[in-house]
């Protein structure tokens, strides 16, 4: 059961990745709390500088990509989130368009997570996609719950070709 609350969500900042962003993104997701449901150990740098690069093209050619996330406050980088098309041709919801998140282990808990995806929404709604997924851990509760804030439905589970772990696709119309 999600848990529900009436406060109001933060402000947030989106941008489109920039080369430094790769760095900030590697440190904000060293923690293993944050990768416990990507892989399990912290990414290399080298990850985070073709995804930073992915991204400008995306936002390029789609007008959205996975933005990074600021604070408004002081410009920090708390982590990335956004839509890109589903990465993978040999599983998952193939050929489209995935909604994703993820932030530093100190950011999580505030709204900052669903605030900066309803805002990424819009740029995807901009871009005239029609309906986002988002592939979520099973055992993944916040995102499970960021997906259910954001209005999405649980629609099937997949198992991972590599590690076999459960998942759920959830779906939004736009």
């Amino acid at each position: 059961m999600t848990k529900t609350t009436d406060r109001p969500l933060p402000a947030v900042e989106l941008r489109v990745p920039t080369d430094e962003d790769a760095l900030h993104w590697h440190r904000a997701f060293r923690h293993p709390d944050v990768m416990e449901f990507h892989g399990g150990a912290p990414a290399e740098l080298s990850v985070y500088d073709e995804l930073t690069a992915r991204q400008r093209r995306h936002h390029a050619e789609r007008g959205f990509c996975f933005y990074t996330l600021l604070a408004p406050e002081d410009g920090a980088v708390l982590g990335f989130t956004g839509a890109q098309p589903w990465p993978y041709d040999d599983w998952g919801p193939v050929g489209e368009i995935e909604i994703g998140w993820r932030l530093g282990r100190e950011h999580w808990g505030k709204g900052y997570a669903t605030a900066a995806a309803r805002a990424a929404l819009d740029a995807v709604r901009a871009g005239g996609v029609r309906d986002v997924v988002a592939m979520i851990d099973v055992r993944n509760e916040r995102s499970v719950a960021v997906a259910e804030r954001l209005g999405m439905r649980r629609t099937e589970t997949v198992r991972t070709p590599v590690s076999q772990r459960e998942g759920y696709c959830y779906r939004l119309d736009l």
